[in-house]
């Protein structure tokens, strides 16, 4: 990763926050987005002069081209994009749900991924090739109860990664996902205190560090990887950890 640009959604906390000291340890410049202005200072002090924090709202377009413009002008290219900015509330039976809360999962959870490739493709087709990942979920292929926002768009991210495989991976584009499984995070507070499904059960030994899917995340930038472009490598998978010097 030495000398190249990364750009992580949702990297104030989290699998992002942990991604960004991974990609910056191996080399990287790290374009840094997020809402919270305060959290992206935080962490951008952290890594030093390998990061630039650009605060945005990943459910607006503009926003996003904007962070990507930002991000080449102060780095001078980009080679991954990471589309890891997510949420899950409200959470909830689909008849109880407030209709404007769970279209706000949907801005982030499957146009802030467009928005992501979108916005990215015209400067990695310029440079002849760029990987974009996307951080699924085990909810694109279940149903989980409580959860219709975040399957659903979880379901739509993940094919709109098969597509952007499918379309541009001619042209040098390596499209992904990562599967983690249930990581350790301020999001599996929330499932918890809703007290909805299994998952909201489970103790809290049973989640993954997010430094795990961190360190999946660098690993699918190498050549290690290429047989996974257009798939989606999951965590859960015993050889792959072992490919990953996880087990």
């Amino acid at each position: 990763m030495q000398g190249k640009t990364v750009l992580i959604t949702g990297a104030s906390r989290g699998i992002g926050a942990a991604a960004a000291r991974e990609f910056a340890a191996a080399g990287a410049r790290v374009a840094l987005l997020a809402r919270s202005a305060e959290a992206l200072s935080d962490i951008s002090k952290e890594l030093g002069e390998a990061a630039l924090a650009i605060p945005c709202d990943v459910s607006r377009y503009w926003e996003v081209e904007a962070a990507v413009q930002a991000a080449v002008k102060e780095f001078g290219r980009l080679d991954v994009v990471v589309n890891n900015a997510g949420a899950i509330e409200p959470i909830g039976a689909m008849g109880d749900l407030d209709p404007a809360g769970w279209e706000k999962v949907i801005d982030i959870n499957l146009k802030g991924v467009f928005h992501g490739m979108r916005a990215a493709l015209p400067v990695m087709l310029d440079q002849r090739g760029g990987t974009v990942i996307t951080v699924s979920s085990g909810a694109a292929h279940n149903a989980v109860e409580g959860w219709s926002a975040y399957c659903a768009s979880k379901a739509g991210a993940a094919m709109l990664t098969r597509s952007l495989d499918l379309e541009y991976r001619g042209r040098g584009i390596r499209a992904m996902g990562l599967s983690p499984g249930t990581v350790a995070t301020q999001m599996q507070h929330e499932i918890k205190a809703s007290g909805i499904n299994a998952v909201s059960r489970l103790d809290w030994s049973a989640h993954i560090p997010p430094e795990w899917p961190a360190k999946a995340l660098v690993w699918m930038c190498g050549p290690d990887a290429n047989d996974q472009v257009g798939q989606e490598v999951s965590l859960r998978d015993e050889a792959i950890r072992r490919r990953i010097g996880l087990a």
